[in-house]
């Protein structure tokens, strides 16, 4: 595997841009200069995040997000084995 993470990534398995195999991997997101752990999807290219919009539910029971724009790096959480 690489040593950076995806450009693109989602938690939502129904995204094209989900892979489970970085997620079990652990990937860290910092936005503006502060680490989120409640990321939904990011983007490093395009500048974006989006999380979770409260407790606020679609019509399929899917969380609301909100996209939010700014600085964004992703990087791989070292895990302890």
């Amino acid at each position: 595997m690489s040593d950076t993470p995806p450009d693109r990534l989602a938690v939502n398995p129904t995204s094209p841009f989900h892979d489970p195999a970085m997620l079990e991997r652990g990937v860290g997101v910092r936005f503006n200069g502060i680490e989120r752990d409640d990321v939904e999807e990011y983007s490093v290219s395009e500048g974006w995040i989006r999380v979770q919009a409260g407790k606020a539910r679609d019509r399929r029971g899917n969380p609301m997000t909100l996209k939010i724009n700014g600085s964004v790096e992703a990087y791989f959480l070292e895990l302890n084995k």
